[in-house]
């Protein structure tokens, strides 16, 4: 195994001594150490330092009842429940919505949509939603579960639950990260394409809908459990620390409590004394702890299904819980330069160890009378990272050429609850209503992000003793002491969120009888989300201001903010010792406002008609009026006000012009407002990029206009061939645009909006299910599946110049006003919209035995290169860098379920191989003359799962 750089110096347990040792400058024996140079590897469990120091469904909703063409083994599979608003869910067939003939059972909308059922979710074997997703055409994951449909970036989307909006944990985005939702607590997941007046006017990409299971067909109770590795994180050198008892968990067993007088900091003079210094937790969240053997990953779940009859009403529950535990290692290069040639300014070896845990519960009931449904589901999101992250360098800025040490221990802690009431009531046969409400609130916790850095100090006598060096590891020929490097030794910030979301809506649908039926639709939607967000940083210093004196400087994170220091150096080479008590102040900086309120209020009403024009063509067109008021209110910030109002008309006209052919136009108006922490002055730490970001207060709402046509074949039931062709204008785009903020910061991102944007693509598909019979008697009921599909998009950006929000305060170029720039001093005319890939490819290869239970499929993805974020602009204003790519490249994944009878039990076994292809991530920049910089560079693992669930 190759050694990481940080076993080199053994994260300064061998060069940074304890307190009783500070005389002698040096480690007395016994002296605990989070490793050794020799001896005994460590445990992989941590120490308590107190103790010891795409199988997708392209669902054209179209069907004539009666129809008996193409009838196969597909017919056979439960179909996808959709609860959406707007859609008649009722029973008595499917749903007529362009023209006859056209064969297929998914109930859904008129337009252009995309169906997982969960027999497909279970094909592709993903654990989340997210993964699932990735098969569908056109779809792609960037980051920790976001979902970009067409490459639009996830502003562009929205997520629903059975019909009802949610919420973001995540500070940066406006949409759910889909990867929190396991697939056993959704019945289907609907991706629609094109947009319809149904649906919120927030709508680039695409709309994602969830439906949770409601009513089961029969009683069941299942228990599942798996376990996994990772080539590049099991039994593999990685970094944590203690916490609490309970982090495996996910939950903090109380060790990171915030006191009071932290969070009542910045009322007053914002400094934290010495003695309430010492009340803060202190070793087991500071000390960084090595571990050569990492735990594999695991999972567990339990399933419960009720159903029966009360009179004439079918009720049900569906219960779900589920935990996982998961580790994942990243041994990183991440660089960065401020020049025009791409010379190195920084080059860091980071390590990072993320320890995921996931807890999720469902808890639904549903009743169904004659074709009416009520159902009220409840989903309760528990997801907690907890992260350790060591970096050096001997190339960084104001390098003295010594070596640089940083650590990082985090903790991100994310909960969504929601809960929601649906009724889908069908009074008389050509009336439908829908009605729907929900209360969710999702908050995000991260206390004790903590930050140290040291640098090597070559005048001292070697300390390091005999230092194993790897092949990029860092070897200090001197001491490694706590620096003030960047004008902060040690930082650790404090950080909390909170968001309630209300929202209501109704939809009522009624059919008017005649030769060419009519379908008039309206409907009402409300909604409200109410945000609290607050992030408090403070520094570390002593009394006077100033660096803490040698030799205290010398101690490992946990002896410097012990009582022996913080209460003053014992023995300080000069001064008082009063003096160099530790102090903690608290300093907004770079930071921009500690806490915002944010509001955002919508008020909406549509109306829509379907009909049948003539033989074989139809027409759904329908108008949305949306207002809406959003508001971001920093303290001591520039506050945010944006009120709109919005005709969004939208219409698709099919002609079904064979028996099982048709083409599709169709047409809309759409929007994309910004999101809360793209306008709030905030600094928020992704842990997926480990990159800082900042909001921009001076954003406006963007407008899209759409337009596709597709042609579909549907030569038998549940298989196609289809083609699309997609257009999209875009007004006043948001970008991520990379920045420094001083010439001695990292690499930072921010927002600004551009003056335009376009894109266009287009899509190909194929499904064919092959029966095996033909190769002998014996493979009755055995088929081959074959999916594949390609998406080809174009974008480009316009960068004239036009003013746009600067992505810093202050700046002011070309002429424009204050906090303005022109766009093309940020930007490359032409250049592409982040997260937007030319090529995507998904393809699988199936075989299923629906008699004996087996299904085993090949998956490949191909995901060609994409922007993540715009080149920074140049300290000297004279331009800005290329742009940074993300290269996802090619994954290859295997998936087999077998059913077994054990014991008189229905036992299913799954085996999962991700990633064989061994993929790296890959984030750069190439500079004129052939110089690359990686930005972020690391291994993805191979990995392995064996799991088995058993039904009662």
């Amino acid at each position: 195994m190759r050694q990481r750089p940080f076993a080199s110096f053994l994260l300064l347990t061998t060069t940074l001594v304890a307190p009783a040792a500070l005389a002698q400058v040096a480690p007395q024996a016994g002296t605990p150490t989070t490793s050794a140079p020799a001896g005994p590897p460590p445990t992989s469990t941590t120490t308590n330092p107190d103790a010891a120091p795409a199988a997708q469904a392209e669902a054209t909703t179209t069907a004539t009842p009666g129809t008996e063409q193409g009838t196969d083994t597909a017919a056979n599979e439960p179909q996808a429940e959709v609860s959406a608003p707007g859609l008649d869910a009722s029973g008595g067939g499917d749903i007529v919505v362009v023209g006859r003939n056209i064969p297929n059972t998914i109930r859904a909308t008129a337009q252009v949509v995309s169906v997982l059922s969960s027999a497909d979710i279970a094909r592709t074997g993903e654990g989340d939603i997210a993964g699932a997703l990735t098969r569908v055409t056109g779809l792609s994951v960037v980051g920790n579960g976001y979902v970009f449909v067409r490459g639009l970036g996830d502003r562009y989307s929205s997520a629903l639950l059975n019909g009802s909006p949610l919420p973001s944990p995540e500070p940066l985005r406006r949409t759910v990260p889909l990867d929190i939702f396991p697939t056993t607590v959704v019945g289907s997941a609907l991706v629609q394409k094109t947009y319809s007046a149904n649906y919120p006017g927030e709508f680039g990409g695409g709309v994602i809908n969830l439906t949770t299971k409601a009513i089961p067909d029969e009683n069941f109770f299942t228990v599942g459990a798996s376990g996994g590795i990772d080539t590049e994180t099991t039994a593999k050198l990685g970094y944590t620390y203690f916490g609490s008892k309970t982090d495996w968990l996910g939950y903090d067993g109380g060790e990171r409590n915030v006191p009071d007088f932290i969070k009542q900091a910045p009322t007053g003079n914002g400094v934290i004394p010495s003695a309430q210094v010492l009340q803060l937790s202190n070793a087991r969240t500071t000390l960084l702890q090595r571990t050569t053997d990492t735990p594999a990953n695991y999972s567990g779940s339990m399933d419960l299904g009720v159903t029966g009859d009360i009179g004439g009403t079918r009720v049900g529950l569906i219960g779900s819980l589920g935990v996982s535990n998961t580790w994942r290692t990243r041994d990183a290069t991440q660089q960065d330069t401020v020049s025009v040639d791409g010379t190195l300014r920084n080059d860091f070896h980071t390590v990072i160890t993320d320890n995921r845990a996931v807890v999720n519960g469902l808890l639904g009931f549903g009743a169904e009378f004659g074709e009416n449904k009520v159902r009220w589901t409840n989903v309760y999101i528990h997801d907690t990272l907890k992260q350790g992250r060591a970096s050096g360098a001997t190339v960084y800025n104001n390098s003295s050429g010594n070596p640089l040490f940083q650590q990082n221990t985090n903790w991100f802690e994310r909960k969504l609850i929601e809960t929601q009431l649906v009724g889908e009531f069908k009074p008389v046969t050509d009336l439908s209503i829908d009605v729907r409400g929900a209360y969710a609130n999702t908050q995000r916790n991260s206390p004790y992000e903590r930050q140290f850095i040291y640098l090597c100090n070559t005048s001292l006598s070697d300390q390091t003793g005999d230092v194993p060096v790897s092949d990029r590891g860092l070897n200090c020929p001197g001491a490694w002491q706590a620096t003030n490097a960047f004008d902060r030794f040690a930082t650790v910030v404090f950080s909390e969120l909170n968001e309630d979301l209300y929202s209501g809506q109704a939809d009522v649908a009624y059919k008017i009888p005649g030769e060419r039926p009519m379908t008039l639709s309206a409907g009402y939607y409300f909604s409200e989300n109410d945000r609290t967000s607050t992030r408090l940083p403070f520094v570390y210093q002593t009394a006077t201001g100033g660096a803490i004196p040698f030799p205290c400087n010398l101690l490992r994170p946990d002896y410097l903010l012990s009582p022996d220091v913080v209460n003053g150096c014992p023995t300080p080479v000069s001064g008082n010792p009063a003096d160099t008590a530790v102090q903690m102040r608290f300093d907004a900086g770079q930071n921009g406002s500690y806490e915002y309120d944010a509001l955002l209020r919508v008020h909406a009403g549509y109306a829509q008609v379907e009909a049948e024009a003539l033989d074989g063509l139809r027409a759904i067109i329908g108008l949305r009026y949306e207002t809406a008021t959003q508001r971001v209110t920093p303290i001591n910030a520039t506050s945010t006000r944006l009120k709109n109002d919005y005709f969004l008309p939208a219409a698709t006209i099919t002609w079904n012009f064979a028996s099982n052919q048709q083409l599709r136009l169709a047409a809309s108006k759409t929007i994309a407002r910004p999101q809360f922490r793209e306008l709030a002055p905030q600094a928020f730490r992704d842990f997926e990029s480990d990159r800082l970001f900042f909001g921009n207060p001076r954003l406006k709402d963007s407008e899209l206009y759409n337009l596709e046509a597709r042609y579909e074949w549907f030569f038998a039931r549940d298989q196609r061939v289809t083609l699309a062709g997609f257009y999209k204008r875009i007004d006043n785009p948001i970008e991520q645009v990379g920045f420094f903020p001083t010439p001695d910061a990292r690499l930072q991102t921010g927002f600004t909006n551009l003056p335009r944007a376009k894109l266009y693509g287009a899509e190909v598909e194929a499904q064919k299910y092959v029966p095996l019979d033909f190769i002998s008697a014996g493979m009755a009921g055995k088929r081959a599946v074959l999916i594949a599909n390609y998406t080809w998009t174009h974008s480009a950006i316009t960068a004239d110049g036009s003013c746009v929000p600067g992505v810093l305060e202050g700046t002011t170029l070309g002429g424009c006003q204050a906090n303005f720039a022109p766009a093309r001093s940020l930007f490359r005319d032409g250049a592409p919209l982040t997260g937007q890939s030319d090529h995507l490819v998904n393809l699988q290869l199936g075989y299923e035995d629906t008699e004996n239970g087996t299904q085993a499929t090949l998956l490949f993805n191909y995901a060609s290169e994409r922007v993540t974020n715009r080149g920074p602009s140049l300290l000297d204003g004279s331009g800005f860098q290329p742009d940074i790519i993300e290269k996802p490249g090619i994954r290859l994944d295997f998936v087999m379920r077998q059913q077994i009878e054990l014991v008189g039990q229905k036992v299913e076994i799954k085996a999962e191989a991700r990633n064989l292809t061994g993929t790296r991530y890959q984030e750069f920049q190439t500079f004129d003359g052939g110089n690359r910089v990686d930005i972020n560079r690391y291994r993805l693992g191979r990995l392995f799962t064996l799991g088995a669930s058993v039904s009662f």
